[in-house]
C-alpha cells in the first residue's frame, strides 16, 4: 500500500515536471496543444476535461462544474490564468468554449434523466396518461384501444393490463423514450414491436449449416424462434443506456455527435439505435428461450461498451432520428 502511494505521487511529480518542461520547449501550455493538435470531437473534449480535472489550479479543476452562462466568463478566467493573449490565440477560446458546453452539457443531462427516472407514473397524471395513449396510438394506429385499462398492452409489450405498474423500476424515463421511439421512428418501432410478437430465425450461414449434425438441423426445423416482450425490454434498454450515462462511456458518443451541449433528445435519439440494435443482436444470438435475456443483454452492453472506446465513435450516425442533430 506505502508503495502504491509512493508510486502514484512520484508519477504525478514526474507528470508536472514533464509539462512544465514541454511548456518551456513549446512555448504553449497543455490546452493550448491539446486544441492545436487534437481534432474536435470526443478525442479533444475528453483531454481537456481530463487536464481542467487534473490541474493543481483550483480554478480550473472547478471550471468544469460552472452554470452554462457562466462558460465565457470562465474562458476568460481560463486564458488569464494561464497568461494567454485572446488577441493572438483567437482560435482558442473559440475551442475552449465547444469543449466546455460539451462537458457542462453532458453533466447537466445526467441531471435531466436522473430527474425523470426518479419521477414515478402517476395515473391521476393527465400529462402521464396523455404520453401513454401515444405510445398505442403511434404503435397500433389500427387498433384502437378498447378501454383504460385492458388486456391490450400486453400486445405492445406490457405485463399487465395496466402498464403502470411496468415504470417502477426507470419511471417515467422509460416512457419517454419509448414514446420518443414510436413518435419519431415509427416505422421502424412498429417493425421491431412485430418482430418481437411474430420471431424469425436469422439466416443461417452455409459454414454453419456445415458444421450442424443432422439431429441439430432437424432440430432447428422444428424449434420456435423466441420473441420478447417490446415495451418490457425498452424499459430494460432505458436501464442500459441510463448506465452509460451516468457510468461516462456515452460521452465518446455524445462528444462527437452534440456540437455543443448533449440533450434529451441526444440521448432518446441514441435509445432508438440501442433498441434497434438490441433487437437485430437477439435475432444473431439465437436464444433458446426468454430466460436468456439476462445473458444477451449483458454480452450486448459489454459490445457497445467496446465501441465506445474508441474515441472517434458515435454510434448512430446514419440512424433516422438522429439525421437532425447529426447535422446541427
Amino acid at each position: 500500500m506505502f508503495f502504491q502511494v509512493c508510486l502514484y505521487f512520484y508519477c504525478k511529480c514526474l507528470w508536472r515536471c514533464l509539462k512544465f518542461v514541454v511548456r518551456k520547449l513549446t512555448g504553449q501550455c497543455e490546452l493550448q496543444r491539446i486544441c492545436y493538435n487534437t481534432k474536435p470531437g470526443a478525442a479533444r473534449t475528453m483531454k481537456i476535461e481530463a487536464s481542467l480535472k487534473g490541474s493543481k489550479s483550483k480554478r480550473l479543476q472547478t471550471s468544469v462544474n460552472v452554470h452554462p452562462d457562466a462558460i465565457e466568463k470562465t474562458i476568460d478566467d481560463i486564458m488569464e490564468l494561464k497568461r494567454i493573449n485572446p488577441d493572438i490565440n483567437p482560435q482558442l477560446g473559440v475551442s475552449l468554449q465547444a469543449c466546455l458546453l460539451q462537458i457542462v452539457g453532458y453533466r447537466n443531462l445526467i441531471a435531466e434523466v436522473e430527474k425523470l427516472r426518479r419521477e414515478p407514473y402517476d395515473s391521476e397524471n393527465p400529462q402521464h396518461e396523455e404520453m401513454l395513449l401515444k405510445l398505442w396510438k403511434c404503435l397500433k394506429p389500427n387498433s384502437p384501444l378498447k378501454a383504460r385499462i385492458s388486456k391490450q398492452w400486453c400486445e405492445i409489450g406490457f405485463q399487465g393490463d395496466d402498464p403502470k405498474t411496468d415504470f417502477r423500476g426507470m419511471g417515467l424515463l422509460g416512457l419517454y423514450n419509448l414514446v420518443y421511439f414510436a413518435e419519431w421512428d415509427t416505422e421502424i418501432a412498429q417493425q421491431v414491436l412485430t418482430d418481437s410478437l411474430h420471431p424469425k430465425y436469422r439466416e443461417v450461414t452455409k459454414k454453419e449449416l456445415s458444421q450442424l449434425s443432422k439431429a441439430e438441423w432437424e432440430k432447428k426445423k422444428f424449434d420456435k424462434a423466441i420473441g420478447y416482450s417490446f415495451a418490457i425490454v425498452g424499459i430494460n434498454i432505458t436501464d442500459l443506456a441510463y448506465n452509460l450515462l451516468v457510468s461516462g462511456a456515452l460521452k465518446t458518443h455524445f462528444y462527437n455527435v452534440a456540437p455543443e451541449a448533449p440533450t434529451l433528445t441526444h440521448f432518446q435519439q441514441t435509445f432508438c439505435y440501442l433498441m434497434h440494435e438490441f433487437h437485430k443482436f437477439w435475432i444473431d444470438e439465437d436464444p433458446l428461450d426468454i430466460m436468456e435475456f439476462n445473458r444477451v443483454r449483458e454480452k450486448f452492453y459489454k459490445r457497445i461498451l467496446r465501441q465506445l472506446q474508441n474515441p472517434e465513435m458515435a454510434l448512430c450516425p446514419h440512424f433516422a432520428a438522429s439525421e437532425s442533430l447529426i447535422n446541427m
